[in-house]
């Protein structure tokens, strides 16, 4: 039996990407069979996908800031219909469901309906971010984690945990196994945003960061494994 039984699953839009700015299929399709994994293993998932494999508003100074978020939040949509595409290749039923109402290309956020989607067995992708500027999809991601009553929002980072300090700049920088959501806001640490960290702390939504290259890390999460770090 899964330790938890509804998550919500954040990843970054380069996890879909070959590492140049785009959608690799391919990328895609690796990313869609650890879903079909997560899926199988009898956990309702809910995904929210970040967009920087597509635009990185905030490397363009002269832009204002919320047109550059409200470009971000389109390319997430473009990033969660590519992923259920690739779950439909592999036999995964699916919803995109966007913070903002594009009709005819997706379902606007209801939560009814999206609980539902998710009782129901079928994975559902938030896009869209939190459907205001601002705020990054790390907060989007604590929202939705929130609302849908995870047990638990797993980050698939770009280390293998949270650690003191930066580790690719301090190579004695040590690492958490468990840290609290005060330390974590106390010392700024890297790990999500604040703001999400926030959120997560007034709901009580437990937050275990992995590493994005472990492999199977969130069945093995999933099993009871201690991986990463777990905010809590």
């Amino acid at each position: 039996m899964a330790k938890y039984k509804r998550i919500l699953l954040k990843i970054s839009g380069e996890a879909l990407s070959d590492g140049h700015m785009n959608i690799n299929g391919q990328s895609a399709a690796n990313v869609a069979a650890q879903i079909k994994r997560i899926v199988d293993a009898g956990v309702e998932l809910g995904v929210v996908v970040g967009g920087g494999n597509i635009w990185r508003g905030r490397t363009i100074e002269s832009m204002d800031r919320a047109t550059a978020d409200y470009i971000g939040m389109l390319a997430t949509v473009m990033n969660g219909l590519a992923l259920g595409e690739a779950l439909t290749a592999c036999g995964v039923e699916s919803k995109v469901v966007s913070s903002f109402a594009i009709d005819k290309v997706c379902e606007t956020f209801f939560l009814p309906n999206v609980n539902e989607y998710l009782k129901q067995g079928k994975v559902v992708i938030f896009v869209g971010g939190t459907g205001s500027p601002y705020f990054s999809t790390d907060t989007a991601a604590s929202l939705r984690a929130c609302e849908i009553h995870a047990d638990a929002l797993i980050c698939l980072k770009a280390v293998d945990g949270i650690y003191d300090s930066d580790p690719t700049v301090n190579p004695k920088a040590v690492k958490y196994d468990t840290i609290s959501y005060d330390k974590v806001i106390a010392d700024n640490l890297k790990a999500l945003d604040l703001t999400a960290i926030a959120m997560c702390r007034e709901f009580g939504v437990k937050v275990v960061a992995i590493g994005k290259n472990e492999k199977d890390g969130v069945l093995r999460v999933l099993k009871g494994e201690k991986l990463g770090t777990v905010i809590s």
